[in-house]
């Protein structure tokens, strides 16, 4: 990999951005405001201009263009093992990412990295509340916030708290001193090639220099597993630690026994930065106060009727769809799967809906509905119903016509949102449109 290069170091370069989503439109607006005028390009053909720039498509003549730059600002989203990246490198063109330019220039002291195949959004969203309730200027970055190099009018934060996908990680050359990991399952083999690959890949931010400390869930037993590659400074939050912060977290109205260990990490996280108040047992509960949870994370719509609906779109892997189920193991359930397709198995998502004892209906949605379907119906053996549907509002209209009073219609897709919607939260805004076809919340 190449050495640490910052986002001042492109003052000179000629830089072009590949990737136009969210990241990539970061980083042209802190190139615009560097005074550089990047190369843009993307995967997709036909795209409109950006601030008066042409956009190339990569395959016409966007990558010949990237050959003649000296940086190339890669969007996370395009996989760091495509051969046209290895192309690119060979020339002598610097692949990089606007996280690993962002961190290369920043205090490794005043961010935070968290990781995890599931549980990162809530770890990364209660590590922000916490620090806010402590006094402090914080933003969570990643998905459930903003690109931390994206010029803003706003002060500058006290502190970072940044959300990191395995495709940033690789595109990490400094890391900050306390980094975390909630938990790991096969995911993104779309984008890794092998699952190995993305254990490896991800698990790799443990041991980016830098780090100072790096937490991670010690219930996970494929952590566990995987120990070794969680590097020298590793520290497990274990179950006695999670039952501790309960005297705090159960306030937080998180359902499921994966909050409290979220909340756990979030907390341990604060230590370990040194962060004043974050020892104190009072501060950090009062602290607490007023978390709202997340949009999209097992976020109750309301009623209709007797029936609740929930909304846990940002659930697009195995983990989090099976810690929804057993938020609700006591009632019964209608659980909306289906999605963009990474190849990941879906057994173990089987024999949690098998293992249910409240009524459960699954319902599946395309593109991957039928490969997830099959997996179901192999662990329950017909001892559970699972339906397919041609699309959203027909899995809800299904899944409304079953719930009997009490039940819960819980969309947790276990898959991504890509190619039917732009991401996870168009997806939500769907699923409540396709609710109130139902009839009037409550």
């Amino acid at each position: 990999m190449h050495p640490p290069i910052s986002w001042p170091a492109l003052a000179d370069a000629s830089v072009g951005v590949w990737g136009l989503g969210v990241e990539g439109r970061a980083s042209f607006r802190r190139l615009r405001a560097m005074g550089r005028v990047p190369v843009l390009v993307d995967d997709a053909a036909g795209m409109p201009t950006v601030d008066g720039l042409d956009v190339l498509a990569t395959g016409e003549g966007g990558l010949d263009a990237l050959l003649g730059c000296d940086v190339v600002v890669k969007s996370p989203g395009i996989s760091r093992y495509r051969p046209e990246v290895a192309r690119l490198e060979a020339a002598g063109v610097t692949v990089c990412g606007g996280l690993g330019l962002f961190m290369a220039e920043t205090d490794p002291a005043r961010v935070a990295c968290i990781t995890g195949t599931k549980g990162k959004s809530t770890t990364t969203a209660l590590a922000v509340h916490l620090l806010t309730g402590l006094g402090y200027r914080a933003r969570a970055g990643g998905n459930i916030g903003h690109p931390p190099w994206d010029p803003s009018p706003e002060p500058a934060p006290d502190y970072w708290v940044i959300e990191t996908s395995s495709f940033q990680v690789p595109d990490i050359v400094a890391a900050p001193h306390v980094v975390a990991v909630t938990s790991l399952s096969p995911d993104h083999l779309d984008w890794h090639g092998t699952v190995e690959r993305y254990y490896a890949d991800k698990l790799a931010l443990c041991t980016k220099p830098g780090v100072r400390l790096a937490l991670a869930d010690g219930s996970d037993e494929l952590l566990r597993a995987h120990a070794a590659l969680l590097g020298p400074h590793l520290r497990w939050v274990t179950a006695p630690e999670v039952e501790r912060e309960a005297a705090w977290s159960t306030s937080l109205g998180l359902p499921g026994p994966h909050n409290a260990r979220n909340a756990a990490l979030a907390r341990a996280v604060l230590v370990g930065m040194g962060i004043p108040g974050a020892a104190d047992d009072d501060r950090i509960a009062r602290a607490a106060e007023g978390f709202g949870g997340l949009p999209s994370r097992c976020h109750s719509l309301g009623r209709v009727g007797d029936v609740e609906f929930v909304d846990d779109s940002l659930s697009t892997n195995v983990l989090p769809a099976q810690a929804a189920l057993r938020a609700f193991e006591e009632r019964p359930v209608a659980l909306l799967v289906g999605g963009h397709d990474r190849g990941v198995d879906y057994a173990p998502l089987g024999r949690t809906v098998a293992d249910r004892r409240a009524p459960t209906l699954v319902v599946t949605m395309p593109d991957n509905g039928a490969r997830i379907g099959a997996a179901v119906r192999a662990a329950v053996d017909g001892a559970v119903e699972v339906m397919d549907a041609a699309s959203l509002d027909a899995a809800v209209e299904a899944a409304f016509g079953w719930a009997e009073p009490g039940a819960v219609v819980l969309l947790s897709p276990a898959a991504p949102s890509f190619g039917r919607y732009g991401d996870y939260r168009e997806r939500s805004a769907a699923f409540a449109e396709a609710v109130a076809r139902c009839g009037q919340l409550s």
